[in-house]
């Protein structure tokens, strides 16, 4: 990911500027050396060290980001609730994901469709349990930085009245991915060894609350961690005081969730993206498509059936050169036949991908393809993803 990838034009405030806020940990990251850029209306640090040796220590201990740049939503009834009050149902009428099945503390990953089966955001969602730090019987979400006004919006119009949505501002958000991600959190916080891959709990750290859900981006064993921005610091500070753990920049969680082979929203999903040409069907649950009672059902499910006329697929780019996103997928005359939506070096695999939207006729693992960045060609060949093997523990 280049610095110009990530400055994000949030639009003008009253001043006519784009409106650039601090996270808690701004004078933290500073502090630390953060080479700090614009990305999602925040100031973010996009490296410390530098992105290889940074995604390397993830992979091979453990990092911690911060992403308090993410909304934390809180979705509940009004109270008392009138006759029919229908929580789960309401986010089922613009998530295609069995919201009514998910049990307390389970977390799932979902999608928020429009009306015509385009991707307006990505997601997790959670059941919260009775003892939760939000003092809240609901579901708790995890939505995209970039995309969390256009979201709240999106609920308030399309849910019902009864629904209230708390967005946490107040909330900090800390992620803690690597292989040795437990043995430094377990320390601080007995009892999230218990926690599996997509299951989230109530915890404590020194007397102060935490929601903790082990999941995370970069396709290792790690955990999500909400807490109050008045403490973000100081646990920040704890966890890196662990000799497993290392501040990590943007740049590298850019690179670990392409090497995972995950989709970045604004990238590799938008609204003219459905989830079968994402190659996200598994967030259409069983009960869902049965019933084809979410937003876009028809021509989703078509798509399923059919197969969809495009796919997003990985591609093993020959060479040394990364092939950046907006590069051209060739077809046999030369022409444009799609595009590759996220690129960059792989430093697990000492080599560059990519992600890329191609024709169903050339989404085959092995399909040799050519590939057109600023006059070059460009040799790939289409594989499987992940590219680097996920290590969640089930």
């Amino acid at each position: 990911m280049s610095e110009a990838d990530l400055i994000d034009d949030t639009g003008p405030d009253d001043g006519g500027e784009p409106a650039i806020l601090p996270l808690p940990l701004d004078a933290w990251h500073r502090a630390r050396g953060g080479r700090m850029v614009e990305f999602a209306g925040y100031h973010m640090p996009v490296q410390y060290e530098g992105v290889m040796p940074e995604h390397l220590w993830v992979r091979e201990s453990a990092g911690l980001f911060d992403v308090s740049h993410m909304g934390q939503l809180l979705f509940r009834i009004e109270e008392p609730a009138e006759a029919g009050a229908d929580l789960d149902g309401a986010l089922e009428s613009v998530l295609p994901g069995d919201i009514a099945g998910l049990k307390p503390g389970r977390q799932r990953y979902s999608l928020l469709l429009a009306e015509d089966g385009g991707i307006l955001d990505d997601l997790m969602v959670t059941r919260l349990p009775d003892e939760n730090p939000f003092d809240v019987r609901g579901l708790y979400m995890v939505v995209n930085g970039a995309t969390k006004f256009d979201d709240i919006a999106y609920f308030l119009d399309q849910l019902p009245e009864d629904v209230l949505i708390n967005h946490m501002e107040d909330q900090a958000l800390l992620a803690l991915q690597g292989p040795k991600a437990v043995d430094a959190l377990a320390r601080l916080v007995p009892g999230v060894r218990d926690l599996v891959f997509m299951t989230a709990g109530a915890f404590e750290w020194n007397g102060k609350p935490l929601w903790i859900a082990r999941s995370g981006y970069t396709g290792e064993d790690g955990f999500e961690i909400s807490v109050d921005g008045e403490h973000a610091e100081a646990l920040a500070d704890a966890l890196c005081e662990q000799p497993e753990v290392k501040p990590i920049g943007l740049g590298a969680r850019d690179s670990l969730r392409l090497e995972a082979g995950l989709p970045l929203y604004g990238h590799d999903l938008d609204e003219t993206i459905t989830p079968v040409v994402a190659d996200l069907g598994f967030a259409l649950s069983k009960r869902r498509r049965e019933a084809a009672d979410f937003p876009g059902a028809e021509r989703i499910l078509a798509e399923r059936e059919n197969g969809p006329a495009v796919k997003r697929v990985g591609l093993l780019v020959e060479g040394r050169q990364p092939v950046r996103e907006g590069a051209a997928v060739l077809g046999a005359d030369g022409g444009e036949v799609g595009r590759v939506t996220s690129g960059g070096f792989a430093p697990s695999l000492g080599a560059p991908i990519a992600m890329a939207y191609v024709p169903a006729a050339l989404a085959a693992a092995g399909t040799r393809i050519q590939l057109s960045q600023r006059g070059k060609v460009h040799h790939a060949t289409v594989t499987a993803m992940p590219f680097v093997p996920h290590r969640y523990v089930r």
